[in-house]
């Protein structure tokens, strides 16, 4: 039998055991039902006393309906399955959508919205919190499953959410979810009560026509694909759609739970799991047996002899508890299977000398032969594969745009000859083949490892997860634009590599970590004076001045933030992260895009109008400034929930005369006061909400370096009153909680959205 026959068998043998397996393992417990209406009710579950395992294993069979329908426990909570091998349960129930309305008089629904579900957790890896609008952010505050039984579940344990937004209908994209109109995200593990919240920017006074709701539910990965019609769907709240929830046994773990034989759930021949759901463990059948893990004799072995007949047409099939085996007749030597040896017949040569020398004689050249043969394979293999990689390599890097690399370089466009192009083995060394130890930090698009060159020389390495293939001359044009930059407060570009399957970009090594880490970390070793973040923030200044003014082209930065600026080994600043940065031509006054950026840090002009310009880097850049007057972060917590932007807490305490009581406590050290006040007045100019009445960067920075000298008139000149009531509703505008309280304490993602002119969203967002 050929190896095509014996696949062929094997699938089949495959189909037959999952057949019979998930059979024998709907088996309630003996007396029992074993069904209700078209759901199977396998034990540990069951219908009655004495049929489960627990109370919450208890299925109510409510056979008012035709055919009777099955809810877990005494809930609401509708079962559509029941799976023994996964430990998950499928169920749906009404009213699981929340909402919030909007007429032309404003809010029509509490935009406040709990669900409980008792028992067991809803499945973190097999359901989305899934948000419809277009002038929506959606959250879902929960509790976890142990906490949500004895608690107020509107006491947040976790937290999460999303946003949605739609010009118009024509925005809007039929099957996509991924932020117009409609987006999805990944929900907390072990939820077991939500509470879902709705903000609207605009009270959905522009989209009204045809969204007058918000609205925001759990739903089962795959079972619902958005439609533009549902934004104007009113009757959207009553639909209904399938969860998973995790079920368990008990608490304990398989060790803990084996300490006790009596109530140990797992019976003969199977085997616990720790699942990655939570507490609790599962029961599964051992290789070879067949059934329901949690009865008493329940996994039954499974007879290989018959159902895959493995043997060869001479062996004999010998099924054992398991396993089986083959034996060979008498006159016959192998293991007696298809798949190995075989039977073979055995025969005794004549008792000669001379047929013993033919015989070795024939077993030596039969041993050079295939060695030879096994040699001469394995090295044509290696030429294949040297040849298959060589072509993949220079597949990869015309695909990432090295042809129009190396035109440009030939003609020295943009100075590229300042950048130079690495090899994939070279960067590949360089960071120990991207050795996890070698990771400096991580974003929403992927790594930056440390590395060393051949040459001795620390650099940098950004790696993205995913390219799009559509941005490929967007990624060599930032190249230009980073190969033009020559600053000593702006990181510098060395070079890229593009023979890898995304395009690969290395800069120089900053050793002292970020501005962020200098104003929050609380490492005494960190020099924190006012002449320090001074001169920080003036050579900040003078940096994203030579973007806008200075370079060949100018630059908007789009993403300034404590985060994306370095310090040397003498805290000096070094501006990086240019992955959404954009050149603009010398006559153009803004850039037209989707709202992208780090929420505390975004411009409120840019975000309601769509329209980039210098004074949005200005606008950035204070909230920086007044990062290192506070010490504080962009964001604040106030006591354990509460969340509030820095602008507007900074703002309020200008307007009341007390913003002295937030300086922080280092600066007050150093009798700066004077200049601390000029700087907090010159933040307040450049955090207006208009940005007519902003200064530029270029005078700012002028400014700034008047100060460090301790030159002129430090009082800055005062503006319109009109200008700072502005400034004040801007700043309150912004004060709301960010997006998830949930996070990696090493590597943070800053959500963002794709530009939609210009530019390369393939370059790290280090946070």
């Amino acid at each position: 039998m050929g190896f095509g026959g014996l696949f062929e068998e094997l699938a089949v043998f495959a189909v037959m055991v999952t057949i019979m397996a998930t059979s024998v393992a709907a088996q309630p417990k003996p007396g029992c039902q074993s069904h209700c209406g078209n759901i199977s009710i396998p034990y540990p579950f069951g219908t009655r006393n004495g049929c489960y395992i627990s109370s919450d294993f208890f299925i109510n069979c409510d056979t008012s309906f035709n055919p009777p329908k099955a809810f877990l426990s005494d809930s609401v909570l509708e079962v559509l399955n029941i799976s023994l091998d996964d430990g998950s349960l499928r169920i749906r129930y009404d009213s699981s959508i929340g909402y919030n309305c909007y007429n032309s008089s404003g809010r029509t629904s509490d935009p406040n919205i709990g669900f409980l579900i008792k028992i067991f957790p809803v499945s973190h890896t097999r359901n989305k919190f899934t948000a419809i609008g277009c002038d929506t952010i959606a959250y879902i505050d929960g509790l976890s499953a142990a906490d949500s039984s004895h608690r107020n579940f509107k006491e947040k344990n976790f937290s999460t959410g999303c946003l949605t937004f739609c010009g118009d209908e024509g925005d809007v994209i039929n099957g996509s979810c991924s932020g117009i109109g409609c987006c999805q995200t990944a929900i907390p593990k072990g939820l077991g009560a939500y509470y879902f919240r709705f903000h609207s920017s605009r009270n959905h006074s522009t989209v009204l026509t045809f969204n007058p709701c918000s609205y925001g539910f759990l739903v089962e990965n795959g079972t619902y694909t958005f439609s533009p019609s549902d934004l104007s769907n009113t009757n959207f709240s009553k639909r209904k759609y399938p969860l998973i929830l995790d079920w368990t046994i008990g608490n304990q773990n398989c060790k803990q739970a084996k300490m006790d034989p009596k109530d140990y759930a797992c019976k003969q021949n199977s085997a616990c799991i720790n699942p990655e759901s939570g507490p609790g463990y599962l029961c599964k059948c051992n290789d070879g047996f067949q059934g329901n893990p949690y009865l008493s004799n329940g996994c039954q072995d499974i007879d290989e002899c018959e159902t895959l007949k493995p043997c060869n047409k001479f062996g004999t099939c010998h099924n054992t508890p398991g396993s089986y085996n083959c034996s060979c007749p008498h006159g016959f030597k192998g293991d007696g299977r298809k798949n190995g040896t075989g039977c073979h017949r055995t025969f005794k040569p004549r008792n000669s000398k001379r047929f013993r020398i033919v015989a070795v004689a024939l077993d030596v050249g039969l041993s050079l032969g295939i060695l030879f043969l096994i040699v001469g394979v394995w090295w044509l293999y290696k030429i294949l594969q040297r040849r298959k990689y060589i072509k993949l390599k220079q597949k990869l890097f015309e695909r990432n745009g090295g042809l129009l690399f190396q035109r440009k370089m030939s003609s020295n466009e943009g100075g590229l000859d300042k950048a130079k192009l690495f090899s994939s083995k070279e960067l590949e060394i360089a960071t120990d083949k991207y050795n996890e130890n070698r990771i400096l930090c991580c974003g929403g698009q992927g790594m930056v490892y440390k590395g060393m060159l051949f040459d001795g020389r620390i650099v940098a390495v950004k790696k993205p997860k995913t390219v799009n293939e559509g941005y490929l001359e967007q990624f060599i044009n930032e190249i230009f634009i980073l190969s033009q930059i020559d600053h000593r407060n702006i990181v510098k570009l060395l070079g890229c590599c593009l023979e890898t399957e995304v395009p690969l970009l290395v800069y120089e090594f900053i050793p002292n970590g970020t501005l962020s880490h200098l104003i929050h970390d609380q490492n005494e070793e960190y020099p924190r004076s006012w002449d320090i973040r001074l001169r920080i923030a003036a050579e900040v200044a003078n940096a994203i001045s030579y973007l806008h003014s200075s370079a060949s082209i100018p630059i908007y930065h789009r993403d300034i933030k404590s985060s994306n600026i370095l310090l040397d080994e003498k805290f000096r600043a070094k501006v990086s992260d240019f992955g959404t940065s954009r050149s603009v031509g010398i006559d153009q006054t803004h850039l037209t895009t989707k709202v992208l950026g780090t929420f505390g840090y975004l411009d409120p002009e840019y975000f309601q109008s769509s329209h980039f310009t210098e004074k949005s880097d200005v606008y950035s850049f204070r909230v920086v400034i007044v990062e290192l007057l506070t010490g504080k972060e962009a964001i604040l917590t106030f006591g354990s929930q509460e969340k509030r932007g820095l602008v507007s807490y900074f703002m309020s305490s200008m307007e009341e005369n007390h913003w002295l009581d937030i300086v922080d406590v280092e600066i007050g050290k150093d009798g700066q006061k004077d200049e601390v006040v000029a700087v907090a007045e010159l933040a307040k100019r450049c955090l207006n909400l208009d940005g007519r009445y902003r200064p530029t960067m270029k005078e700012v920075a002028m400014e700034l370096e008047r100060f460090r000298t301790r030159q002129g008139d430090c009082i800055p000149i005062d503006h319109p009153k009109q200008a700072e009531v502005v400034v004040r509703k801007s700043a309150e505008r912004w004060d709301f909680n960010s997006f998830s309280t949930e996070h990696s304490t090493n590597c943070s993602i800053t959500s963002t959205s794709e530009s939609e002119s210009g530019g390369l969203p393939l370059m790290l967002e280090s946070t």
